[in-house]
Order: structure tokens, then C-alpha cells, then sequence
């Protein structure tokens, strides 16, 4: 019974966490605020809903297979996050009109398709 309560917890937690994350993709206004929202959220709820998976199933096998799950999402989120937005940027996707910083701006080569550090810029300029 008390396992059962808690599976609901994390489940409703986790699906919350998942409708957070789907309405960051409608809200947010540029492809980098979209992506911080479900990759965050989205994790979450993964990670909360697989703990639900636990506690209800309670086995071994399944324990096991549910944290997986949950070190592959926590593993490769982050990285395919900012994958998409790399190449979102380079390939000229706008940033939202408010956005304060660009620290991007200038250090990327179309030609070459190579980015440059802070310390290569500034011995470009001063070469």
C-alpha cells in the first residue's frame, strides 16, 4: 500500500514535470530557451516517473533497467541539447529579440566552419 502511494507521488510529479516541459516548448521564444526547458524538465520527469517504475514493480530486473533509463536520459540530455543548439545557431537560427549575450558573435568561420576561442580571436586582432 505504501509503495503504491509513493509511485503515485512520483508519477504525478514526474508527469508535471513532463507538462512543464512541453509547455516550455510552446512559451519559451527562441530554440535555446525551448531546449533549456524540456531538457531540464524533461529529465526530471523522466528520472521522477522511472523512480515511480520502481517503487510500483519493486524488482530487481526492472529496478535496474529503470535506472539505466535514467543515467542514459541524465547522460546524453545535456549533450544532444547542446548538439541542437550549435548547429541551430550556425546554421542561422534568430535568437529572441531580448536576448542580453552573444558570446558566439564573431568567433565563428562559415568557411572553414571552425570556431575560434576568446585567446585566438584576440591574437587574430592583434596580428
Amino acid at each position: 500500500m505504501i509503495t503504491e502511494i509513493l509511485a503515485a507521488i512520483f508519477l504525478l510529479a514526474g508527469c508535471l514535470f513532463m507538462l512543464v516541459a512541453a509547455l516550455g516548448v510552446f512559451r519559451m521564444p527562441d530554440l535555446l530557451t525551448r531546449m533549456h526547458a524540456t531538457t531540464k524538465s524533461g529529465v526530471l520527469g523522466a528520472g521522477l516517473i522511472m523512480c515511480a517504475v520502481m517503487f510500483f514493480f519493486g524488482d530487481s530486473s526492472v529496478t535496474l533497467k529503470a535506472l539505466a533509463v535514467m543515467a542514459f536520459t541524465t547522460l546524453t540530455s545535456p549533450i544532444a541539447a547542446h548538439t541542437i543548439g550549435r548547429a541551430g545557431y550556425f546554421i542561422g537560427v534568430p535568437l529572441w529579440d531580448k536576448t542580453i549575450k552573444d558570446e558566439l558573435k564573431g568567433r565563428y568561420d562559415e568557411q572553414s566552419h571552425t570556431l575560434k576561442s576568446s585567446d585566438e580571436q584576440l591574437e587574430d586582432k592583434i596580428s
